[in-house]
């Protein structure tokens, strides 16, 4: 059928035909062209989704040439890259989902192409040891640990929070003790909070080892290591009610009664 056009340009009969003069076999191949076509859509986006795992980690050597020599620069650019790896097209993986053997590869990495830099051990310590899953929280409380003694002045804000992981979500009061006095032992640098240095003595006191924490606490005052007024009456005020605890515990004398 022609098409006819008057003279202001317009159709004077339509030309469309009806969709059931359409012949069912061409009906029947576009449908299953537009079902395939979803079919095939669905497959590949899931495919490529589940197929994305954390790969394990570059050498030193291999991620500097990457960065052509800028290893500070390199390594922020990868720190950016894990961090983001959860959220993966059409999908966002939970972390207790990732491989955390290779997540501590990147995270050493990191932390070996820019020692200086603090976010790989406190994104151990604050975000992989968020989730439920105690033998992974581990993991990462050990990798912060572990890499504390390379730069303890430095290191330390990562291995305290460690202590809160261990002791609040762990309940896990000896590890918290080993990492409080860790930075206890090897923190030297004069400008850091107080407490850090005595963070293993509020840990006893929070284990029953009050006695303990009492003689710590004593030495600590009486070393004349703290010349702050209000940090040597904190103490001191700490001290008092340690002794009173000790005594409450402890109970009257026999000669008392």
């Amino acid at each position: 059928m022609f098409h006819r056009f008057s003279r202001s340009g317009l159709f004077t009969r339509s030309t469309q035909r009806p969709v059931s003069s359409v012949p069912g076999t061409v009906l029947l191949v576009l449908l299953l062209a537009v079902g395939l076509q979803f079919v095939l859509h669905g497959y590949y986006v899931k495919r490529d989704v589940v197929g994305k795992s954390l790969t394990p980690a570059p050498s030193e050597l291999h991620a500097s040439m990457l960065g052509l020599g800028d290893n500070i620069a390199i390594a922020k650019i990868l720190m950016l890259w894990l961090q983001a790896f959860d959220n993966q097209p059409g999908l966002s993986i939970p972390l207790a989902r990732l491989d955390y053997g290779r997540v501590t590869g990147w995270l050493q990495l990191i932390l070996d192409l820019d020692p200086r830099g603090q976010y790989p051990l406190f994104a151990a310590a604050r975000i992989y040891a968020g989730i439920q899953d105690e033998e992974k929280q581990r993991q990462m409380l050990g990798f912060v640990y572990q890499n504390f003694f390379e730069d303890p002045n430095h290191r330390w804000p990562a291995l305290a929070h460690a202590v809160y992981i261990a002791k609040h979500r762990l309940n896990d009061m000896p590890l918290a003790l080993k990492y409080a006095e860790a930075m206890a032992d090897n923190v030297t640098r004069k400008d850091v909070p107080f407490w850090v240095k005595q963070m293993h003595i509020y840990v006893l006191e929070d284990m029953g080892e009050l006695e303990a924490a009492r003689i710590l606490l004593g030495g600590l005052i009486e070393s004349n290591a703290i010349r702050d007024p209000n940090e040597l009456e904190f103490l001191r005020s700490r001290l008092r009610a340690l002794e009173e605890k000790t005594e409450e515990e402890q109970g009257p004398e026999p000669g008392d009664v």
